[in-house]
């Protein structure tokens, strides 16, 4: 899958990219104030390339340069025969923004998701997140339900 606009372009991030992905993925951890091993980051890399995993990553490149992510992942469903989608991470470094490089990023896993048979594309966002919300309010219903959780 690849989105092409005058200069900026959505595709698979490769495997032998790893150095211009690793800074995006900190600085959405940071973001989110949030520390993971190395080991993990190294666990999801390769998650992110094996065809075997259900798990994908886009980019966005303007100018050549990869300037924002996207991960998401299939699941199954109680509620649906087809997988769900969930866009687990998005980030778009601090110079990029306002350049429309987010929306092109979920419109991109929604044309993944239609191509791969699945019903639904959902994701979290932080409630203070406000940037980042005003863009989803514009892309997606929020359906109202709260998130529960207990890290084990």
């Amino acid at each position: 899958m690849t989105t092409d606009s005058k200069d900026s372009m959505i595709r698979p991030v490769g495997p032998g990219e790893r150095a211009a992905w690793e800074p995006l993925w900190q600085g959405y951890l940071t973001f989110y104030k949030a520390a993971i091993s190395g080991e993990t980051t190294s666990v999801t890399w390769a998650r992110l390339h094996d065809p075997k995993e259900p798990m994908f990553v886009l980019g966005a490149y303007a100018d050549g340069r990869l300037t924002g992510i996207v991960h998401y992942l299939f699941h199954r469903s109680t509620w649906t025969i087809g997988n769900y989608c969930y866009l687990q991470d998005l980030f778009v470094s601090q110079e990029a923004r306002g350049h429309g490089l987010g929306r092109a990023l979920i419109e991109a896993v929604y044309r993944a998701a239609g191509e791969a048979g699945a019903s639904r594309v959902h994701w979290l966002t932080h409630d203070t997140n406000a940037q980042a919300r005003a863009l989803y309010d514009t892309l997606a219903d929020r359906p109202g339900f709260i998130q529960y959780r207990k890290i084990l």
